[in-house]
């Protein structure tokens, strides 16, 4: 496998994985327009060919070391990035549940956009 360089497109709200060039991997997410503010992750996606070889753990983990670094929460929508969550409690603390209402009504509000 070559090397996999995982890059945030914030405007887009995508995590991606990529491999020489190509995306492989892809968590989506977005920005949860509350107080305190929150990354919700929607939805993870590794193609085919590249499955099984852990780029969707690493996207996850990349996911939540950079809320950490911006000292927000993750909410996990995305049932990838939860199951993930609850095998890593380390490295993924469990949002408050206010947050995790609120992520779910904006997504609910505007569910294509994601």
């Amino acid at each position: 496998m070559a090397h996999i360089d995982i890059r945030d497109d914030r405007p887009r709200g995508r995590l991606e994985a990529e491999e020489d060039g190509a995306v492989v991997g892809v968590l989506t997410y977005f920005v949860l327009d509350a107080a305190p503010p929150a990354l919700v992750a929607v939805h993870t996606e590794v193609d085919e060919a590249h499955q099984g070889m852990g780029i969707a753990s690493a996207l996850v983990r990349h996911f939540y070391r950079m809320a950490a670094q911006r000292e927000v929460p993750v909410v996990p929508l995305c049932p990838y990035t939860a199951q993930w969550a609850r095998r890593h409690p380390d490295e993924a603390p469990l949002p408050p549940a206010d947050l995790v209402t609120d992520a779910q009504a904006q997504l609910k509000a505007d569910p294509h956009r994601w």
